[in-house]
């Protein structure tokens, strides 16, 4: 069996199709799950990727020749998985799927029964020395169609009695948004211009990852031609989710969680919100401010769920658009986000730009990474920074984080890639651009 170890992440598997993942690893990869989990059934679900069902149908084969159950959801958004698993109880779930990467890419994402994360390096070991087939009785598959109750679910969120009739401009990029928001749009009072609602794995409209500028053109332009009240963007499976106000801003990952926070703390006043080291400083000093206990956490989405998980946290955040909620069963899900959001401004009663501007007091640049092909190299590097920068308060929660009185800074490896990153936040532009300017060249001294 060749099977390329490097499509075994921190997180899930993932690799480009289908030189690094293809029919034979989805078959091993669905043989493994089993055997490793034990599970006696699995709900498969997959986005609208090209590969997606030779994929599901190798997948399937290796769960079921295993002897477990298939439950085929379909073509489904990612938490639509986790509601399979973390709301309606079944055992485990595998979503066929790479998120927010290139349409050469596809990949898995699994948890177990109470949303118990399998990252993909837990089952390396277990895909990679498979034995032999040994399972005499074959399991089944069965279609199932959760999505009423999925949709019920997402509606749970909010009271859409106090919404208004908001004008918003809805970009699905040719993903999975684009056959979920049809659903919701009938039970809300609001307008939805529809940008890329047509499922198509090649991405012709623009990258799925709504974090390049070359994502966002199309919907900041929509927002202003149309004078919407505002505009969201999903990523490919739609874990991912950002807001562009009504002057065609986006609106970052962490400055996009206040807006949910501010919604939960005043729902539960004292309840943990949890984010990653990587966030703007603006993030505790708000959550505090409004009554929640800030929940730091490495990064990874996954981090973040288990920080608001292990300490009564109500939902939680990252820069990079992942947004979890308690009850979604501590999973992230993009239109729950967006429900939130329309909830809020609608009692705020200002526009969503306002909102926003009071938190916008720090400068932050953009993540900085340097590519270093030895990993160890990398926390050679990190231990170098540890030892210049004595004079500012350190942890080593995810790398380096130090901080002083007007500016932060963290240094951490990639999880997946060979790549030190660097985060930077400081009280003024000109202290920014100096600091990023010593920060860069210090980690290119050592490299």
């Amino acid at each position: 069996m060749s099977i390329n170890p490097e499509i075994f992440r921190s997180y899930d598997i993932r690799g480009t199709y289908p030189d690094e993942l293809n029919e034979e690893a989805a078959y091993a990869i669905g043989r493994a799950f089993v055997r490793k989990s034990q599970t006696k059934e699995v709900v498969v679900g997959s986005d609208m990727r090209l590969s997606g069902p030779s994929l599901k149908t190798k997948l399937i084969k290796g769960i079921t020749d295993e002897g477990a159950k298939v439950f085929d959801i379909g073509l489904v958004s990612i938490d639509t998985i986790y509601f399979a698993v973390g709301i309606l109880g079944h055992q485990a779930g595998i979503m066929i799927t790479a998120s927010h990467n290139p349409k050469e890419y596809n990949g898995f994402k699994m948890v177990l029964k109470d949303m118990q994360w399998i990252r993909g390096e837990d089952l390396k070991d277990d895909v990679l020395n498979l034995p032999a087939l040994s399972a005499e009785a074959k399991g089944s598959v069965e279609k199932l169609d959760i999505m009423p109750q999925f949709i019920d679910h997402l509606l749970s969120f909010v009271d859409v009695s106090l919404i208004k009739p908001f004008k918003v401009i809805v970009d699905a990029g040719n993903g999975m948004a684009g056959k979920i928001i049809p659903l919701l749009e009938p039970h809300l009072p609001i307008k939805v211009t529809r940008l890329n609602f047509e499922l198509d794995g090649s991405f012709p409209a623009h990258p799925s990852n709504p974090l390049l500028p070359e994502s966002q053109r199309q919907v900041i332009a929509a927002v202003l031609e149309e004078q919407a009240d505002f505009g969201v963007i999903f990523d490919g499976d739609t874990d991912r989710l950002n807001f562009i106000d009504e002057q065609g801003q986006f609106i970052k990952g962490d400055i996009g969680m206040l807006l949910l926070a501010k919604e939960f703390l005043k729902r539960e006043p004292g309840k943990g919100i949890s984010y990653n080291v990587s966030c703007s400083k603006i993030v505790p000093e708000k959550i505090k401010e409004w009554g929640g206990v800030p929940l730091r956490s490495k990064v990874g989405y996954v981090n973040v769920s288990d920080a608001m998980r292990d300490n009564d946290g109500i939902m939680g955040g990252e820069i990079s658009s992942h947004y979890s909620f308690r009850d979604n069963a501590y999973a992230d899900s993009g239109f729950i986000a967006f429900l939130i959001l329309l909830q809020l401004i609608s009692s705020e009663n200002k526009p969503l730009s306002e909102i926003v501007k009071p938190w916008l007091r720090y400068y932050k640049a953009p993540e900085e990474n340097i590519r270093v092909e030895n990993r160890q190299k990398i926390f050679a590097i990190i231990e170098g920074f540890k030892h210049k920068y004595t004079d500012g308060q350190q942890d080593e929660l995810d790398g380096l984080t130090v901080q002083y009185q007007d500016w932060w800074f963290n240094v951490r490896p990639s999880n997946t890639e060979p790549l030190l990153r660097i985060t930077i936040e400081a009280d003024s532009p000109e202290l920014l651009d100096n600091k990023l300017a010593e920060l860069k060249d210090f980690a290119l001294s050592l490299k």
